[in-house]
């Protein structure tokens, strides 16, 4: 089982968007030192919780400062960028970092509809056009189009010895169909849907066609996980993530509370249902309890590795889930402080 990090850069209430860019930067030297196969950082608009707006900027600085790992983006929202300055930025940082980059497509805005019509007024944010997109995105990055198309005429800059790997970010089937259709890997989000994720990676293998970057079916689950060392400390973490996420359905962003603030938070009868809902898109528990659930998710959606999120109030948290994970999981572990 491979184990990877999808971090989105939360910031804490009363804590600033430098503080949470800083905690990425030492969580991924954290996960290049534990072994986790790659570490991906994600891409959302006018959200004041999440500092993660440019992933294509944040992973060149992420890469060098770290050794081994992949890093990337989970993922870039197409519809937001044009395809030629998509494969520009990620020509230069296979250039400079050849063989460890990854590039994560998403149909999304990571947005508000608003936001989204700024960032791109021309988008419409359909599969045709995503479609499209990644036909571009593809000749842009390999030097291949069909004889008299306009991608014959434009190479994008610099000319780049290797490619990143490219991914589709999915919480739904169609475009899990895509990425079979143009022959690219799948990750899909149990930690956004967590229905029908099976379903979803059997087609894409069962309808895969072969590309230039990548010649069999690849596939990822993320999953959001809290995992501490107590059932005590996992309650804690978990009340956190339940206000959380309760607030991001409602489109509040207010940061990351402390136990202590939500904990004087009261729900409604309607706000516990959604609440119980939302527990199902998390893996909740000791390490143990984790690696069994892990396992169990990665053989319903028959995938071989896990791109893990967790998002805690105190980093400290975060980045004990991740030792623990690691330690479980019997990955590398270099320096880990075992208790």
């Amino acid at each position: 089982m491979k184990l990877s990090v999808l971090d989105q850069s939360p910031v804490r209430s009363c804590g600033t968007a430098r503080q949470a860019i800083q905690e990425t930067v030492e969580l991924a030297k954290t996960a290049d030192r534990l072994g986790f196969t790659r570490f991906w950082v994600s891409e959302h608009h006018n959200i004041a919780g999440l500092a993660g707006s440019t992933p294509e900027v944040l992973i060149s600085h992420l890469a060098g400062q770290t050794n081994r790992i992949r890093v990337g983006a989970g993922g870039v929202m197409l519809p937001n960028h044009s395809s030629l300055k998509v494969a520009e930025n990620f020509r230069m940082l296979e250039t400079l970092f050849p063989g460890r980059i990854d590039l994560g497509l998403g149909r999304a805005s990571g947005s508000d509809r608003l936001t989204a019509s700024i960032l791109n007024p021309g988008a419409q944010f359909v599969r045709n056009d995503f479609e499209q997109q990644l036909l571009d995105l593809q000749c842009f990055l390999t030097d291949t189009a069909e004889p008299d198309s306009i991608q014959t005429k434009i190479r994008a800059i610099p000319a780049a010895e290797t490619v990143p790997e490219l991914w589709v970010l999915t919480s739904s089937g169609e475009s899990g169909l895509l990425a079979a259709h143009f022959g690219l890997a799948l990750s899909f989000a149990h930690f956004i849907n967590p229905l029908g994720g099976p379903s979803v990676v059997k087609s894409y293998k069962d309808r895969f066609r072969p590309s230039e970057t990548l010649g069999y079916p690849q596939a990822s689950l993320g999953i959001f996980v809290l995992c501490a060392e107590t059932e005590e400390k996992v309650d804690e973490l978990k009340a956190v993530m339940d206000w959380q996420f309760l607030n991001s359905g409602k489109g509040i962003n207010e940061g990351i509370l402390s136990f202590k603030e939500v904990t004087r938070r009261f729900y409604t009868e309607s706000e516990k249902a959604i609440i119980a809902q939302n527990r199902k898109r998390m893996v909740l528990g000791t390490p143990d309890k984790v690696k069994e659930k892990i396992l169990k998710l990665s053989e319903e959606h028959e995938v071989d590795e896990v791109v893990v999120t967790t998002i805690t109030y105190d980093f400290g948290d975060r980045i004990r889930s991740y030792e623990l994970l690691a330690n479980v999981f019997e990955l590398r572990t270099e320096g880990i402080v075992k208790q």
